[in-house]
């Protein structure tokens, strides 16, 4: 079994060395089902094999050393060190290292799978999309059972709860490539007509409201930007772009595949009816935002959950709290 297990955590290192180095994508929730399902069978067989064999095993052991001790008692002899006794004792009950890195593993592992499926789930903003709400190299919590509870590593809903309301900042499954995962603000929900025309945003043919807050210096593109507030009703936040309006760009839809027919596209924007089971995302960043104008409509399914606190930021430990 030292041997297996062995071959075991070298596939490990191997899978974990290559997501690392970029050779490969990837899944972390694949990783920890699969962690749970080993250390478990490990767990299992500890608790019902190895350590009732070991415990059998010290219990003959005390009685042969009974057995033994009687017969020098016997032989007159009264005292008998047991320092070497208790040593080869404590040897039989000592736990192997291979379950000791398995079995004993197996409780921290599954605590950790559950609270991460089904609770709440840590995130790293990579990217400057989402300022200036949130920075690059936040860590950021995901509330995973705000939009229903869902099997791991598959994503399928079992239990419904709220649906995203519009200003929800929301983590999901890129729909372009489901292996990554992508943060961005829902702006409509399934049947609004969404427009973004020189860059006005309009949801089911009335502007949102938005109010100057004057221009900031954006690190990340070396620019001067223009900051705002957008507010939906329920939800009021800070968004960002250019100064001056760039002309939409259609060509760069070519993501856009899917119900590409319920939009249309021209140089000053775009007007979007959002699918049924569909929403439509946006980020802050707006002109520095890949998202729903360019890829299409994030379905139901992909949701992961809703962010709703900064945990850390190890360049600006302020920035720790809740936001909109």
């Amino acid at each position: 079994m030292s041997l297996v297990t062995a071959l075991l955590y070298g596939a490990l290192c191997v899978y974990m060395g290559g997501w690392y180095i970029g050779r490969w994508t990837g899944n972390f929730s694949l990783l920890l089902f699969l962690l749970s399902v080993v250390t478990g069978l490990y767990w299992l067989a500890e608790r019902f094999k190895f350590r009732p064999e070991r415990l059998a095993a010290a219990q003959n052991f005390d009685a042969q050393d009974a057995e033994r001790r009687a017969e020098l008692a016997r032989q007159g002899v009264d005292f008998v060190d047991g320092t070497a006794t208790h040593e080869a004792r404590d040897a039989l009950l000592r736990q192997p290292w291979w379950l000791d890195w398995t079995a004993g593993l197996f409780p921290v592992i599954v605590v950790v799978f559950m609270v991460r499926s089904f609770v709440v789930e840590p995130f790293k903003i990579p990217s400057g999309s989402m300022i200036p709400t949130l920075e690059v190299g936040d860590l950021i919590l995901v509330n995973k059972f705000r939009y229903g509870v869902r099997l791991p590593v598959i994503n399928r809903k079992i239990v419904s709860n709220h649906d995203p309301v519009r200003g929800d900042v929301v983590v999901f499954r890129y729909p372009v490539n489901p292996a990554l995962d992508y943060i961005k603000r829902v702006v409509g929900l399934p049947g609004d007509v969404v427009s973004y025309r020189d860059a006005v945003l309009t949801v089911n043919g009335t502007p949102v409201p938005t109010t100057a807050l004057g221009e900031t210096f954006d690190d990340e593109s070396q620019r001067y930007m223009a900051r705002f507030t957008e507010d939906f009703g329920t939800n009021v936040h800070r968004i960002q772009r250019y100064p001056q309006v760039l002309p939409f760009n259609p060509d760069a839809t070519q993501n856009f595949q899917r119900f590409r027919d319920r939009c249309t596209f021209d140089l000053k924007g775009f007007v979007c009816t959002v699918p049924a089971g569909h929403y439509f995302v946006m980020g802050d960043n707006r002109d520095n935002s890949e998202d729903s104008r360019y890829w299409g409509f994030v379905p139901d399914e992909n949701l992961v959950g809703k962010a709703f606190f900064v945990w850390m930021n190890f360049r600006d430990p302020g920035r720790i709290g809740g936001f909109q």
